[in-house]
């Protein structure tokens, strides 16, 4: 059995609860840093661990932090991101529901290292059973003195607030998050200014996801030498794979990043549904490049995912199997960047748009010998020419499904149908 470091507590009864979280060891160790540590040796404990965002960046979480400035006379804040709107991905969730005191000791530690006695958990709005959880245990942390004035009877005082969203994918993007925490539309900002800087309210700022801070009070209780040691390459610890599709065993499996994405599908997740044939696998949520059937043995890390031509994301690992018509799947993928694109940047406002139309035209009956082209081009449009990557994460699935399954789209301008039988009811 690999190593739990998130996932410990999900199994016991009430893990949800100040009393379990307590009594299994947790705050233990956010008293100890309050208590013995300072703020540069907590920042760089996390160096060492090679932690890296678990929002889908992977930037490396201590080197993020810090680019605070050092001699700022302005108020820092701690932003949350607990807004996990990409398809496919569903981790987050099961820590704010299972075990958010986690979650909170590990915003005690961050905040206290980058010297922030704010800190604000943005969540989507839809994420009801969550929201009402992170509120009960932030009550609860505040009646035992671990939020609020003197923190653990220390000198740090740290307040905790849940702001939640309005239902829009580009308040992910961390400074569309700023703005919308601001009470604005939440379109992204130009940078730089990055939000280090220049971020919440013109204020030096930090947003992390809330996978990354979970994975913080095990750095500190244990070391950042032990939790790089735990990963592989220049990833450190252990990450959750959201698994869902054509899985037997669809769910959240807490493996160590280098984990085979081969054993994660046909060992830990029971193989392909109804005994078929595994056709393509998306191995960080939505927006990053498919994988056919022939490219999945291969390492969960960083470093391997990009060598295999994707990206780990989010690990929101998404299995299709041969039943699978890759046209009506990358047409529900687009209409999902069209309807949630900000708008503000015009490659993406049109260009999701025109990607729409045209595979509407196909699925339709009326696509063109030229269309596969046509889509791909608009694509690489939008690629890299938008303030924010979410006009990246519209144009990769594109670019990856026209290329690597694009007889299947010629097949369906051809002959007016899909290459893919539809299934017997």
């Amino acid at each position: 059995m690999s190593e739990r470091i998130l996932s410990k507590r999900f199994d016991l009864a009430d893990s949800h609860t100040i009393g379990v979280y307590e009594a299994t060891g947790g705050y233990a160790t956010a008293r100890r840093v309050l208590q013995e540590l300072t703020p540069a040796q907590v920042t760089d404990e996390v160096k060492k661990s090679n932690l890296r965002g678990r929002g889908g960046a992977g930037f490396p979480t201590g080197l993020k932090w810090s680019f605070i400035p050092k001699d700022t006379d302005r108020p820092v804040y701690l932003c949350v991101n607990a807004d996990e709107s990409e398809p496919g991905t569903f981790k987050d969730r099961h820590i704010m529901e299972k075990d958010p005191h986690l979650l909170l000791e590990g915003i005690i530690i961050s905040a206290f290292a980058i010297g922030c006695h704010q800190a604000y958990i943005y969540i989507r709005g839809e994420y009801i059973p969550q929201i009402r959880r992170l509120r009960a245990a932030i009550q609860e942390a505040y009646g035992r003195g671990c939020l609020g004035r003197r923190v653990f009877g220390s000198g740090f005082d740290l307040e905790v607030a849940v702001y939640t969203g309005a239902g829009a994918y580009i308040c992910g993007e961390e400074t569309a998050l700023l703005e919308s925490l601001e009470g604005k539309k939440g379109y992204p900002r130009l940078k730089p200014p990055f939000p280090a800087v220049v971020g919440l309210y013109g204020c030096p700022t930090i947003i992390n996801n809330v996978e990354t801070l979970a994975n913080v009070p095990a750095i500190l209780e244990k070391g950042g030498d032990w939790y790089a040691a735990v990963g592989a390459h220049r990833s450190g610890g252990t990450r959750l794979f959201g698994v869902s599709g054509h899985v037997i065993r669809p769910g959240v499996y807490e493996r160590p990043m280098g984990y085979s994405l081969k054993q994660l599908i046909f060992e830990d997740a029971g193989g392909i549904l109804d005994g078929r044939a595994l056709k393509a696998v998306i191995p960080g949520g939505s927006s990053v490049p498919v994988l056919r059937a022939d490219e999945i043995d291969i390492a969960l890390d960083f470093e391997s995912v990009a060598t295999a031509g994707s990206m780990l994301g989010s690990a929101g690992v998404i299995v299709m199997h041969d039943g699978t018509c890759m046209v009506r799947a990358l047409q529900r993928l687009i209409h999902f960047y069209k309807d949630e694109s900000c708008g503000q940047c015009s490659p993406c406002r049109e260009g999701t748009g025109w990607l729409l139309k045209i595979i509407n035209r196909i699925i339709r009956g009326d696509g063109r010998p030229e269309d596969v082209a046509v889509m791909r081009d608009v694509a690489e449009g939008i690629l890299g020419n938008t303030i924010c990557p979410l006009g990246d994460a519209a144009a990769m699935p594109v670019i990856s499904f026209v290329t690597k399954f694009r007889d299947e789209f010629e097949h369906y301008i051809r002959h007016k149908r899909s290459a893919v039988p539809a299934p017997v009811k």
